[in-house]
């Protein structure tokens, strides 16, 4: 079920509060573009600067809309297990497929503490995703501690931002060739199926959603020929969308598109010029903007 291109969905705003009606209109493009599943209210969905109410209006409008068509993994996660205990059973009791959840960011648990954190979270009963993003958390969860938690019923994947491509084979042989290893890097995700992941959740699956599965599933059929000529058109578009925080390159490319605003919340902004400019360079060498 969870495999293939899976866009870490933006979460639109109108005059500083969520457009449902916008997002219902983005979940149902995304799925005709042929994306493979939907990651609502992870950071590119603004997960810091949403209440808890509207985190949780956000999941059951994806949700609702998807309507069971591809599967919605929902945004759950926090430093707090408390929080992250709330977040993952509502995403369960809303009908959610999984949960994605980060290592807990901040506060800097030790490998000891993560599993004690996820093993809390697995007795919700609903798979759940771990999120390895050391960069942001500043915690890394080591191959043998996310092995021990493989070992979990509910535990049955990770998204892996480490950047570190000989992660998957050294994951594969301590969670398992079962266990779901995606992909939270753009650039590297050709790279990463190789190696035996099989899928991305992606940032920049928002702006090109048929390109980016068509990426995908020529890894997931083993042509990486094919792959290799995709990657070829989004790469530009790769790097430029993270020039500047992820979120705002997608929301701007969303709006070249007049797909949605480009509007953010602070502490994040809009883009500077440049970017833009590189931004439009980048959509147009991919074939998406004349």
């Amino acid at each position: 079920m969870f495999k293939g291109s899976m866009p870490a969905l933006v979460t639109p705003f109108a005059n500083g509060a969520v457009d449902f009606g916008t997002l219902e209109k983005l979940v149902e493009w995304q799925i005709a573009e042929g994306s493979h599943g939907l990651v609502p209210v992870g950071t590119t969905g603004e997960s810091p600067t949403l209440s808890h109410e509207e985190h949780e209006a956000v999941i059951k409008a994806v949700v609702k809309t998807a309507a069971g068509r591809v599967p919605v993994i929902a945004g759950a996660g926090s430093n707090n297990t408390v929080e992250a205990l709330r977040f993952v059973q509502f995403a369960k009791d809303v009908g959610a497929e999984a949960a994605l959840v980060v290592t807990p960011y901040y506060n800097k648990p030790t490998q000891a503490g993560m599993i004690a954190h996820f093993e809390a979270l697995n007795a919700v009963g609903i798979p759940i995703i771990i999120y390895n993003i050391p960069p942001r958390s500043v915690v890394d969860m080591m191959p043998d501690t996310m092995g021990a938690l493989a070992k979990l019923p509910h535990i049955i994947g990770v998204k892996d931002a480490t950047g570190d491509l000989s992660r998957v084979p050294k994951q594969r042989i301590t969670c398992g060739t079962d266990f779901v290893q995606l992909s939270g890097e753009d650039a590297t995700a050709v790279g990463f199926n190789a190696q035996g992941g099989v899928g991305c959740i992606s940032v920049t699956a928002n702006v090109a959603p048929a390109l980016c599965a068509a990426m995908q599933e020529a890894t997931l059929r083993g042509d990486y020929s094919a792959a290799l000529d995709y990657q070829d058109k989004l790469m530009p578009l790769h790097e430029a969308i993270f020039l500047e925080p992820g979120v705002a390159g997608a929301k701007y490319g969303l709006s070249l598109l007049d797909r949605a605003a480009e509007e953010v919340r602070l502490p994040l902004t809009t883009l500077s010029e440049g970017t833009k400019a590189r931004i439009k360079s980048a959509m147009q060498h991919a074939g998406l903007i004349g």
